[in-house]
């Protein structure tokens, strides 16, 4: 497909230290952006990273209809690039967009964008241990108006990211029991950008609690573990993997359906199912939970220390003694980085 691309004169990569990169605070060299306009999906562009202007009157602003992904992009010893499952993320997209009643981004404009994108930012790859290019693809309302309706217009766009590791150190986490992310009918499946906005006072009152996340409970009983603030979340129980099963309130992660398989694959069992945070608190006394861990994009694979339930602190074993979590980590690892074969074609070349 046609996608208009102007080149950046310049390049900031010799700036950038790339094994000091705070999260999400360094970006590469271009951008993707393609607009809908009543209705109708215009030629893609890629243009020199920059500042967008907008109405003070940007639908987007006023009524929330924004909505994000993640992916990561790796790079082989032939110095080519590959993103990891990112039709799937297309799919997700437009699963949220649905819900927020936006438009649909074609999956032309979707994935030849992307790999047109990072093609041209295949130098912002880093390749030591740890690192990836994180790929921010995002979709808002641009209409200038004030009312309160779905927009008939909105823009789609792609930033990218050179990363490290998002968690550092392993993690404690706060069951929360105050404050609900997401309940039925709502749109906690989507990737709302409002999902996120709406966590950040909890997570900010548990990290000055010295927790680093939260476990959030169903928003109904608060009594059921759905997911983490950036999240899916897996125990190990007498060996057997458990995640809490999916459902209108908890985002399906790539990350998530991955480690499923992988465990499927070394013969691990593995069990998707409710799964109530008073069950883990006996587990745990009866000395049958050894594990934790949450999954996602940002996240990768991320060890669970200890868990907090109404001032109680549960701990769990330390890293280095863990088998099952440590397995799964390394042979997702080991995909993502080439040392592994791709039997579950996971990785799509990006040029």
């Amino acid at each position: 497909m046609q996608i208009n691309i102007t080149p950046s004169h310049t390049s900031r990569i010799s700036e950038v230290d790339f094994f000091n990169l705070a999260f999400g605070r360094e970006f590469t060299d271009h951008m993707l952006i393609c607009d809908c306009i009543d209705g109708q999906w215009q030629t893609p562009e890629i243009l020199p990273f920059g500042t967008i202007s907008f109405s003070p009157g940007l639908s987007a602003l006023h009524y929330g209809q924004s909505l994000f992904e993640g992916m990561k992009a790796h790079k082989d010893a032939d110095d080519k690039a590959w993103l990891f499952r990112p039709l799937d993320n297309w799919r997700r997209l437009n699963i949220s967009a649905t819900r927020l009643c936006m438009a649909e981004v074609p999956e032309d404009i979707f994935m030849e964008g992307l790999k047109k994108l990072i093609t041209m930012e295949k130098a912002w790859i880093p390749t030591h241990d740890g690192s990836a290019l994180y790929v921010r693809p995002f979709l808002f309302a641009t209409d200038d108006c004030i009312g309160v309706r779905p927009s008939a217009n909105y823009r789609y766009m792609v930033i990218c990211c050179p990363v490290n590791p998002f968690y550092t150190k392993p993690l404690r986490i706060k069951a929360e029991d105050k404050y609900v992310r997401a309940v039925e009918g709502g749109v906690g499946y989507a990737k709302a950008a409002g999902n996120y906005a709406g966590a950040m006072l909890p997570t900010r009152e548990a990290q000055e609690q010295g927790f680093d996340q939260i476990m959030w409970l169903d928003g109904r009983e608060k009594k059921y573990i759905e997911e983490s603030g950036t999240m899916n979340l897996f125990f190990v129980i007498d060996g057997k993997l458990i995640t809490p099963e999916l459902s209108r309130t908890i985002l399906d992660g790539f990350t998530r359906a991955s480690i499923i398989q992988l465990a499927k694959d070394n013969g691990i069992p593995v069990e998707e199912r409710k799964i109530s945070i008073d069950e883990i608190t006996a587990l745990h006394q009866e000395g049958k939970l050894t594990e934790a861990f949450g999954t996602g994009t940002a996240a990768t694979v991320s060890h669970v220390v200890a868990f907090n339930y109404r001032n109680v602190e549960y701990s769990l074993l330390p890293v280095e003694q863990r088998t099952v979590s440590t397995l799964l980590a390394n042979a997702l690892n080991d995909i993502k980085t080439f040392k592994a074969p791709d039997k579950h074609g996971w990785m799509v070349m990006a040029g």
